[in-house]
């Protein structure tokens, strides 16, 4: 019979922390100096081809997290995990534990690095899944047992990241770049930097999180200074904890400056502080710096001698952008949709037989698109002062169907230039309804107060 044990666990959006080392499982590259594995960056978020026991599968690399966490294993009936024992999960937003199961001695592979002796954490409550948020299947999450075998090497503009065995890498130099020491707490790294709110340069440590596709998360602390400022903010929503969605103050800082990189406008988020209690824990941190300023550097990453190497790319110098629509999409599964289909059918004229008539028919095939809906909506935004409501599925944006697009191509309209006008057709309740709105300032409202 399984053993159970109670293990406190916090997760930011999509990073769980862990506060307890488990098992020495150890990734090799047998008979290779370095291995280069093709990445999807989706929504500032990698998705890597990890195979566990056999299957094949895509987990986020996320540096926030200490074991790999596994969820989404409904349709992977060929996956056995092994030796497992009972435990359960605490996350953020207060919540009650959930059950889990501990394996070990599992059989890992990404690329050509194998593990055949690593622990995994499982998940089976189906609310705990990345998938209908980012529009790709997620089966889990997996960060410090590769990082801290190898020099990993992450191009964000190229899509690979590249494993090297430390004992073999030879660092280039490279004057362009800015090399920064880190330092660690339960196997997660920070990294220091300043920031600038209003008018001076603040000091700060943040937790590396390639895990959340926000750019910055602070901490307010009135002590130190960190507060948004107060025409640059708007309540939202900011991601999902495992104990439930987190809200908080969405904002801008001035200037975002590691060393001689600097950043301007740079959005910020400044999550509730009960949700974010457990993760506050590590004294001297002030939040997290996350995809949306990762993905602008290319990245060498040492946890063996506790540094990183940053330089910059080419989404450097792209601005930052706000929803400016109020909604939230996820996939909600899939649509049967009805698509027509010319077929050419050859005949033959009657004058000698030398003329060709070609008569097209139209048939009719019916297949599975993915499904968008609204799972939450700013209250006193553009669409929701448009009537637009949570549940509402998605049909058409600015004239495209959306069964033809991705996620990522829906939620780029709604982070377009102010006054840009959005028409939907949507689905309520079986009845097909339209709308429109046209993109605002998200700081409009505060401003207008002042």
């Amino acid at each position: 019979m399984a053993t159970t044990k109670k293990i406190f666990i916090s997760i930011l959006f999509i990073v769980l922390c862990f506060s307890t080392s488990f098992g020495q499982g150890v990734f090799n590259l047998p008979g290779k100096k370095s291995d280069k594995i093709k990445f999807q960056l989706i929504n500032n978020l990698i998705v890597l081809p990890v195979e566990i026991n056999g299957v094949k599968l895509s987990f986020l690399l996320d540096t926030g997290v200490s074991k790999p966490i596994l969820f989404n294993i409904a349709n992977t009936d060929s996956l056995q995990i092994k030796n497992v024992e009972t435990i359960y999960l605490r996350g953020l937003g207060g919540g009650e534990p959930i059950k889990a199961l501990k394996s070990q001695r599992n059989f890992f592979k990404i690329g050509n690095a194998i593990n055949i002796n690593q622990d995994v954490f499982v998940v089976f409550d189906s609310s705990i899944n990345f998938t209908s948020r980012l529009g790709v299947n997620i089966h889990g999450i997996i960060g410090y047992d590769v990082f801290k075998n190898f020099i990993v090497e992450i191009n964000y503009v190229s899509k690979y990241i590249k494993l090297h065995k430390p004992e073999t890498y030879k660092y280039k130099d490279c004057k362009k770049c800015e090399v920064f020491n880190l330092s660690f707490y339960n196997n997660k790294p920070y990294i220091e930097a300043e920031v600038k709110i209003d008018s001076e340069f603040k000091p700060i440590k943040l937790l590396i999180d390639t895990g959340s596709s926000d750019a910055l998360w602070i901490f307010e602390d009135e002590a130190l200074g960190l507060e948004p400022i107060k025409n640059k903010t708007f309540d939202d929503y900011l991601g999902k904890g495992l104990s439930g969605s987190l809200y908080g103050v969405r904002s801008k800082v001035n200037v975002f400056k590691l060393k001689s990189f600097e950043l301007e406008n740079v959005n910020t988020a400044f999550p509730d502080s009960v949700a974010i209690s457990y993760a506050r824990k590590l004294k001297g941190r002030n939040g997290s710096v996350s995809g949306e300023i990762l993905k602008r550097f290319n990245h060498i990453v040492d946890f063996r001698n506790a540094k990183i190497t940053l330089k910059k790319n080419g989404n450097y110098k792209a601005p930052f952008y706000y929803n400016r629509s109020g909604i939230t999409l996820e996939q909600s599964g899939s649509r049967v949709i009805k698509e027509a289909e010319d077929r050419g059918r050859v005949g033959y004229g009657n004058r000698g037989g030398n003329d060709t008539q070609i008569v097209l028919s139209t048939f009719y095939k019916f297949t599975l698109k993915p499904s968008y809906s609204i799972f939450e909506l700013r209250e006193n935004s553009p669409a929701d002062k448009a009537g637009l409501k949570i549940g509402d599925i998605i049909l058409s944006i600015n004239g495209k169907a959306t069964h033809s697009l991705i996620l990522q191509n829906i939620t780029a309209y709604f982070k377009n230039d102010i006054g840009k006008l959005i028409r939907l057709k949507i689905e309520r309740d079986g009845e097909v309804r339209s709308f429109q709105f046209r993109l605002e300032d998200v700081f409009k409202k505060k401003n207008s107060h002042n």
